[in-house]
């Protein structure tokens, strides 16, 4: 994004290893800091470079991934206070629970959101300015109204689900995100026929096979197999054997509708389509999962959410 000329503020929620803390400093990128030693590394490297870095206190309240003790913030921002080369741009936490509407789940996240402002207040108090407070993603910005703070951030609703069964309907989200394909290949076979790796799928009469340039490398994962179908103009298709690395194959009928080069949806916004819900639902796993396992290769484009 900086190479490309992009000078807005970007936020690193990952830590950096040690050959990335130099390029903080260079790209001018928004670090989390959790602990002291990784405070003084990015203040050296910045000095090194006659730069000035902004970081981010990350307090860990409760979801025991990455971040210092609340009572350890105070600590911390003093440090980085003391420093030339550093700024306190912002305090952050994350909340652990808060797409759950159960009683102890909310309980905990507001004792989580409790937490955090103890610790934000002990460092106004030091009459340091804690910079931009966030707390909130999905689940705290349809949830917790008192965790917006300055700053929200928003995962899954950007692609328009809600992050969790539970807070359907809360807002109105619609899907954005399709993954699309085109029928490379149309063969006939006779009945008895087995069709991909292992042989667990056979025709059982006599069909059409068309092949998608599509599988488990671009992250159509091979556990969709048996079970998923795709759309091809109005109509459903289902998977006929295993998915590949490269690419799966799908039954289209005795006598097929569908023609080579037809666009297949394996997942979309349509209602006529699967959506990243519904593969996740057969998968028993979240629709962030199936977002964001879409790999690099598959080409990206992007349009106008209203058309």
């Amino acid at each position: 994004m900086r190479e490309a000329g992009i000078d807005a503020r970007i936020l690193s929620f990952s830590l950096p290893i040690p050959e990335e803390i130099p390029l903080l400093a260079e790209y001018g990128l928004t670090p989390l800091v959790a602990d002291a030693g990784l405070v003084e590394a990015i203040n050296t490297a910045a000095a090194a470079m006659n730069k000035t870095v902004s970081v981010h206190i990350k307090i860990d309240t409760g979801m025991g991934r990455i971040g210092c003790r609340p009572d350890a913030a105070l600590q911390l921002a003093e440090l980085i206070a003391g420093k030339k080369n550093l700024i306190l741009g912002g305090v952050a936490s994350h909340l652990s629970v808060s797409d759950s509407c159960g009683d102890n789940d909310a309980e905990f996240s507001k004792y989580q959101i409790d937490l955090f402002n103890d610790s934000v207040n002990a460092i106004k108090k030091a009459g340091i300015d804690p910079g931009i407070l966030h707390v909130a993603a999905s689940g705290g910005i349809l949830r917790y109204p008192e965790a917006h703070f300055d700053m929200v951030r928003p995962g899954i609703m950007v692609y328009g689900y809600p992050p969790s069964p539970e807070t359907e309907g809360l807002i109105q989200l619609k899907p954005v995100m399709e993954l699309e394909t085109q029928i490379v290949a149309i063969k006939q076979v006779p009945a008895h026929t087995p069709i991909s790796y292992g042989r667990t799928w056979t025709a059982e009469k006599e069909t059409f096979i068309a092949t998608l340039p599509v599988g488990y490398a671009d992250g159509l994962t091979r556990r969709l197999s048996p079970g998923l179908s795709v759309r091809i103009k109005d109509k459903r298709y289902p998977i006929a054997g295993r998915i590949c690395m490269d690419q799966c194959m799908i039954d289209i009928g005795p006598e097929p509708e569908a023609v080579l080069w037809d666009r297949a949806t394996i997942f979309g916004p349509g209602p006529e389509d699967n959506t990243a819900a519904t593969l996740a639902e057969m998968l028993e796993t979240i629709p962030y999962e199936i977002t964001c396992g879409i790999s690099a290769r598959v080409p990206r484009i992007y349009t106008d959410a209203g058309n």
